[in-house]
């Protein structure tokens, strides 16, 4: 039976630099590293995973509503302090901060331009 996601995973042009990204900016740390790949296996203080894996190709440019997968969601119980420190660390924000239905949220892209979202919930996210 399927329990759920366990990881996701980034295909970077260049690993090295998304993955210290993502640990010096989002606070991930390095579960795993392979040196023979270059690949990464990151753990959120939740400890949700994600792979940085190698890409074929160069980054290409994604917008908000392309079919495929558009964003993850980073839950924070710190918006403000947290959207402070995204500003300090110079990410490129697709919009300014709001309010909905209780939640605070920003839509902001990694160095690679894969989109993320930033989110604090009035109430823990349950649906049906």
């Amino acid at each position: 039976m399927i329990h759920g996601i366990e990881h996701s995973a980034i295909a970077s042009p260049d690993t090295d630099t998304l993955a210290n990204w993502y640990m010096s900016v989002l606070g991930f740390a390095v579960e795993t590293k392979s040196a023979k790949s270059g690949s990464y296996m990151l753990r959120s203080r939740n400890r949700s995973y994600l792979e940085i894996i190698k890409s074929e190709n160069g980054a290409q440019p994604v917008k908000l509503r392309d079919s495929g997968l558009r964003h993850l969601a980073l839950l924070t119980d710190q918006f403000d302090a947290d959207l402070e420190h995204l500003r300090a660390s110079d990410v490129t924000f697709l919009g300014e901060p709001e309010n909905k239905g209780g939640n605070r949220v920003v839509f902001f892209q990694d160095p690679d331009g894969n989109i993320l979202h930033l989110i604090q919930r009035e109430n823990p996210l349950q649906l049906g």
